[in-house]
């Protein structure tokens, strides 16, 4: 089941997105779940309950807050959801680098162009589904890997910074088995996730939200080449 958002306030539009959205699940024999937000305001309430979203299509111009300021806003703290934008304007494409948009679809949307950007969708996220299962003092939680910011230990408990904080009794070492390629260990108290790296300096990674990540002296190059080999 791929959940599927769709934020438009063309409600013409947005029910014609979603018509294309489930023929194309049809002819592939997907399961989708669709839901349709009037407005950019209206898809964070949404999400401030429920994340777990596969692809956002977010039309551009909005009233309000825009498609791209929504996207911008989603990227703080999940790099995992498929971001499409659907548009009328050329000029929006180049600012789709910030928030890694995989696609813009140019209004009207045919459903041959739509399906070529649904199977791209599904490939990354299909790459992206592994999750790890903690053990926490609340309870058992499932925590999407794509969604983790970076993981921190102190002593023997990891604490791993996210959409939410989850600490654990683990050793790093332990949790980094669990790990795949976007996981750098930045030294002996921390894993960062490479998708949320915006800059890294001789002592430290800096990531998107800010964060100030401790870099060991010796890794700064390792470091830079698997931010190479990832991207």
């Amino acid at each position: 089941m791929y959940r599927v958002a769709v934020c438009d306030d063309n409600n013409a539009d947005a029910d014609y997105t979603a018509k294309l959205i489930e023929k194309w699940a049809a002819s592939h024999n997907a399961a989708v779940d669709i839901e349709l937000f009037p407005s950019a305001e209206a898809f964070l309430f949404r999400y401030a309950e429920d994340r777990a979203f596969d692809m956002l299509f977010l039309d551009i111009e909005m009233q309000k807050m825009s498609g791209m300021e929504l996207a911008e806003k989603i990227r703080e703290s999940n790099q995992y959801v498929q971001i499409v934008f659907i548009t009328g304007y050329m000029e929006y494409i180049s600012e789709g680098y910030d928030v890694e948009a995989l696609h813009y679809l140019l209004k009207p949307v045919t459903g041959d162009k739509l399906g070529v950007v649904l199977d791209r969708a599904v490939q990354r996220v299909r790459g992206r589904e592994n999750a790890l299962c903690l053990q926490t003092t609340d309870g058992s939680v499932r925590i999407q890997a794509g969604e983790i910011r970076y993981i921190e230990v102190r002593r023997n408990y990891v604490t791993i910074h996210g959409a939410e904080m989850y600490t654990a009794k683990k050793t790093l070492a332990e949790l980094e088995k669990s790990l795949d390629k976007r996981f750098f260990r930045t030294g002996r108290s921390f894993i960062v996730n490479l998708s949320y790296v915006r800059k890294i300096t001789r002592t430290q990674v800096i990531l998107k939200d800010g964060t100030q990540v401790p870099l060991s002296r010796g890794l700064y190059d390792d470091m830079n080449r698997a931010m190479i080999r990832y991207f």
